[in-house]
Parts: structure tokens; C-alpha cells; sequence
């Protein structure tokens, strides 16, 4: 790969070389991406609801889950019950109506869906210090203005 300096690339060269280093190193890291799923014992439907039940602060109830994802509340039940007898999530009452049994994920939930998900395998401490300190400072500049872009974007309502 030519590493051009951004002084003398256009914008647009410079958007495509880094959607070419994207692409590579998807290639490269998905090996040790799906490693996780793989060790795990979790169908895709799991996973799934497992990954929405990491995004809610409070949880949610079987029956809203049920909904949304188009199973009849028995299906979702035993969906989270195998979630719950994993570790991964855990039942609790509503704090408001006793009678509703929430459900959220627990940290192990947590970790199973940061390593499916957000785990950047090519941040690895075994690939980082490969870098040279121009290199590592490059990329914690860049990675710094990554994570402002999406702060600000994320504060005006957009998903990234």
C-alpha cells in the first residue's frame, strides 16, 4: 500500500486509500472476529437479542422483545431463558409495576457483545506495538477525531 502524505493527496484519494485500508483490514481481522461467535453457544436469534438487551440501560420485557423481533412470547421466553442459564442476561423485577419481570444483560452479556461487535482486533497490543511512535501518534490522532465525529454526530440524534 503507497502512503502518500496528506498534504499532497486530494480528499478524495485520501478517502479512497482509507476505504481500501478498511477493507483490508477486515480481511485480515476476521479470523480473530468471529473466533468469539464460534466458542460460543448461542444461535444468531440469541446474539440478536442479547445485542439489543446490551443497548437499554433498563433492560426490557419479553413481551416488547417478542414484538420486536416477531416471535410469540413462548419463542422469546426460552430464547432468554437459555440467555439467563449462560450468564449473559438476568431477570428482574419492573421498579415500577411488580408484576413485569425485566430483563437486561449482565457483564458477561456485555463482554460476549463488545467482542462480537466492538472489539477491534487490529487496536490489539500485539499490533500496536508493532508501530512506530509516528505511526502510534498518526493513529491516536486519527482515532481521536474518529471518536469526536461521532460524539457530535451522536449528539444531534444521527446514528454513525
Amino acid at each position: 500500500m503507497s502512503s502518500i502524505p496528506h498534504g499532497s493527496a486530494s480528499r478524495n484519494e485520501l478517502l479512497r486509500q482509507l476505504h481500501h485500508c478498511r477493507d483490508a483490514i477486515a480481511t485480515a481481522a476476521l479470523p480473530s472476529s468471529i473466533l468469539p461467535l464460534l466458542k460460543l453457544d448461542l444461535t444468531a436469534q440469541q446474539v440478536k437479542v442479547l445485542t439489543i438487551l446490551v443497548t437499554t440501560e433498563d433492560g426490557s420485557t419479553g413481551q416488547s422483545l417478542a414484538k420486536e423481533f416477531g416471535v410469540s412470547m413462548a419463542s422469546m421466553s426460552g430464547m432468554l431463558d437459555r440467555l439467563v442459564s449462560r450468564g449473559a442476561a438476568e431477570r428482574f423485577p419492573d421498579p415500577h409495576d411488580q408484576r413485569v419481570r425485566r430483563i437486561k444483560a449482565t457483564p458477561l452479556g456485555r463482554e460476549v457483545v463488545r467482542q462480537l461487535v466492538a472489539d477491534r482486533p487490529e487496536l490489539a497490543d500485539e499490533i500496536t506495538a508493532l508501530l512506530s511512535t509516528g505511526d502510534l501518534a498518526a493513529l491516536v490522532q486519527g482515532m481521536a477525531a474518529v471518536a469526536q465525529a461521532m460524539e457530535t454526530l451522536a449528539g444531534s440524534g444521527q446514528n454513525p
